[in-house]
């Protein structure tokens, strides 16, 4: 059988939907594809769902039978060993949920980020000293100061994303709660993180804007929720939405697209990107 893991890279997502299209094109169904590899119909599923790995003898039978030349199959099948290679995020696996891990595949690859935040600075843009005290208040007695400094380590290395040559766009809308609720044991922390806010804000990819209490109700005060897009075919638009002990991932184009008509009206209420600077310097006044 193919080798399970905690979850997938979204290289192996993509093969696997590729996997499933070259079949479909075929012709074949998936109990004639398993036959060819003696497995049982499940395995196919799962490998093209992205369920367990991609083991390369497995992928170069199938291109075969799908009809599929050699220059090409080659290709896939050196894309396949990149894909299978862990990320560098699983080196946190000790420390790192499996419907988190998943986020932080996805967040490396995607072309654009599009979230809400009503209650805290997103993590791609918190400092450390920040990080470390929302850590500390969630724990709930379930972390150890050593697993609370793991979990800060991996949110710093997560921020290179924006920093980096083919950076993602990252636009964020926060409710004005995140910037009036404190954080940490001293004023210092929350000082360091406007400035650090106003340093991200002045990226060219990085656009923040604040949801004023004097703008009203808007339609996303239910929770908060990321909406990823993708340059690769392959995947969808996809959402992201957290609760207290996991998260959950849609792709059905209606939820999508409710999320993303939320989105857009927030942002039309919200205040500009250039007024929500004027607001984290009135902030930074007041502490």
């Amino acid at each position: 059988m193919s080798e399970p893991r905690s979850a997938p890279t979204v290289g192996q997502v993509v093969l696997g939907r590729r996997l499933q299209d070259l079949r479909e094109r075929r012709g074949l169904k998936r109990e004639e594809a398993a036959r060819l590899l003696r497995v049982a119909p499940a395995t196919i599923r799962r490998m093209e769902t992205a369920e367990v790995a991609l083991k390369v003898p497995y992928v170069q039978l199938l291109l075969k039978a799908y009809g599929v030349p050699d220059g090409e199959a080659d290709a896939f099948v050196e894309l396949t060993e990149e894909a299978n290679r862990p990320g560098w995020w699983q080196r946190f696996h000790d420390i790192l949920p499996d419907w988190f891990s998943m986020y932080v595949s996805l967040e490396g690859a995607a072309a654009l980020l599009r979230a809400y935040e009503p209650h805290f600075v997103p993590g791609l843009l918190q400092t450390e000293e920040y990080a470390r005290s929302v850590m500390i208040a969630g724990a709930v007695g379930q972390a150890s100061p050593e697993d609370i400094e793991r979990h800060v380590a991996l949110r710093m290395q997560r921020q290179s994303l924006l920093t980096r040559e083919d950076a993602p766009r990252f636009w964020v809308i926060m409710d004005e709660t995140v910037l009036r609720r404190p954080v940490g044991d001293s004023p210092d922390v929350m000082r360091g993180q406007i400035d650090r806010l106003l340093e991200a804000a002045a990226l060219p990819q990085v656009t923040i804007q604040v949801a004023e209490f004097s703008s009203g109700h808007h339609p996303g005060t239910y929770g908060p929720f990321v909406i990823f897009r993708f340059a690769v075919p392959e995947l969808p638009d996809m959402v992201y939405s957290e609760y207290l002990t996991g998260a959950v991932y849609l792709d059905a184009r209606p939820e999508v697209a409710t999320h993303l008509e939320v989105m857009d009206r927030m942002a039309a209420q919200a205040a500009t990107a250039q007024r929500t600077k004027e607001i984290l310097k009135d902030v930074r006044k007041e502490l």
